[in-house]
C-alpha cells in the first residue's frame, strides 16, 4: 500500500487527510518512485480550496504535480531509467504520496549534488519562469520590472533574466531585499510610491514586464511603465488580463497555453538540473512537512513562507 493525501470537498487547509491506497502499478511507459520530497506549489492550494476551477469532486482526489525521489521500479518499454536512480518529475499527479507512478518523459535524473527538495522546486514555479520570459523575449537590452521578485517562480525569473543579461527590478517586501540583490535584481518596495521608486531604479526605462504578484498596483506600474503591452505578462490576473491589454499565462485565463509555450515549460526542466548541478542556479530552501503535516504545509504556502516548501512522506 501507498500513503497519500487526498480531499473529498473543497476547503481550507483542514480538508486535506492521509489514507492509504494501493501501490500504484507499473505500467510499460512508466517508472514507480518512491517520493522523497513533493514540491508544493499555490496552485495546490487554490485547487483545494475551490479557488482555481477544476472537474467536479466524485472521488478523493489526490494532489501535488512536482517531487522528487528514487525509482523502485521501471517499465518495460522505458531507456535510461534503472531501479535506485535518483530522479525528480513534473506533470504527475498525486505527488503528495510515498510512491508515485511517472511518466518517464516526465522524469530526469538527479545528479547527486541536487538534493531532493531542490528537485522537487523545479517543475511549475520555474517552468512557469522560464516560459514566460521566453514568451516575452526577455534579452540582454532588457530592462525587467518583476512583480513579487522573492516568491519562488520570482527568483527563477530573475536568474534566468540575468543568465540572459537582462537588467531586473523586482519588487519585494524589504526584509527580501538581500536575498533579491544575491541574485542579481535591484530590489524596491511595493506599496505606495511603487511608480516613482521603480522610475528612480531604472532611469534608462522598463521594456517588459512580469507579474507574479497579481495586484493592481503591479499592473497598473507595468502598464504605465512598458509602452509595449504585448511585453506585459501576468501569471495570476489571466481572467481579466485582456481588460488591460496585457498577456495572460495560466492564472485562471480561458486562453490555454501553446504548444511551443509548454514545450519552453518542459525545456526548463533539464536545462535548471543542470544549472543547479553546476552551481549557477539555487533553489531557495524553505521548511518541510510530513504527510501528516500536509494542512501546515498548505497554511504556511498561502502565508507566503519564505522558501520552497516540501512535504517530504
Amino acid at each position: 500500500m501507498t500513503r497519500a493525501i487526498v480531499y473529498t470537498e473543497f476547503g481550507g487547509p483542514e480538508v486535506l487527510t492521509v489514507t492509504e491506497t494501493p501501490t500504484p502499478e507499473l505500467r510499460p511507459a512508466h517508472l514507480i518512485v518512491r517520493v522523497e520530497a513533493a514540491g508544493i506549489n499555490p496552485i495546490d492550494a487554490k485547487l483545494r480550496a475551490g479557488r482555481r476551477t477544476s472537474a467536479p469532486l466524485t472521488a478523493p482526489r489526490h494532489i501535488g504535480r512536482d517531487g522528487a525521489g528514487v525509482v523502485v521500479a521501471v517499465g518495460d518499454d522505458v531507456q535510461g531509467f534503472r531501479v535506485g536512480d535518483p530522479v525528480a518529475f513534473r506533470e504527475t499527479s498525486g505527488t503528495y504520496a510515498s510512491e508515485v507512478r511517472v511518466a518517464a518523459h516526465n522524469a530526469i535524473p538527479r545528479p547527486p549534488s541536487v538534493s531532493a527538495a531542490a528537485g522537487a522546486g523545479i517543475g511549475i514555479p520555474v517552468g512557469t519562469a522560464y516560459q514566460v520570459l521566453r514568451s516575452l523575449d526577455v534579452g540582454a537590452d532588457d530592462t525587467l520590472l518583476l512583480h513579487a521578485g522573492s516568491g519562488s517562480v520570482g527568483q527563477a525569473a530573475i536568474q534566468y533574466a540575468r543568465l540572459w543579461g537582462a537588467t531586473v527590478i523586482a519588487t519585494a517586501s524589504e526584509r527580501r531585499f538581500d536575498r533579491v540583490r544575491e541574485l542579481g535584481a535591484t530590489p524596491v518596495a511595493y506599496g505606495p510610491g511603487l511608480l516613482e521608486r521603480v522610475r528612480e531604479a531604472a532611469p534608462q526605462g522598463i521594456t517588459v514586464a512580469f507579474d507574479a504578484a497579481g495586484t493592481d498596483e503591479a499592473l497598473d506600474v507595468s502598464c504605465e511603465l512598458v509602452a509595449d503591452r504585448h511585453r506585459i505578462g501576468t501569471i495570476v490576473r489571466g481572467q481579466d488580463a485582456g481588460n488591460y491589454g496585457v498577456r495572460a499565462f495560466g492564472g485562471g485565463s480561458s486562453t490555454p497555453l501553446t504548444e511551443t509555450e509548454l514545450a519552453w515549460r518542459a525545456e526548463a526542466f533539464p536545462v535548471t538540473m543542470a544549472l543547479i548541478a553546476a552551481g549557477v542556479f539555487s533553489i531557495e530552501a524553505g521548511p518541510s512537512f510530513s504527510l501528516e503535516d500536509a494542512a501546515e504545509a498548505h497554511r504556511a504556502i498561502e502565508r507566503g513562507v519564505d522558501g520552497k516548501i516540501v512535504i517530504v512522506p
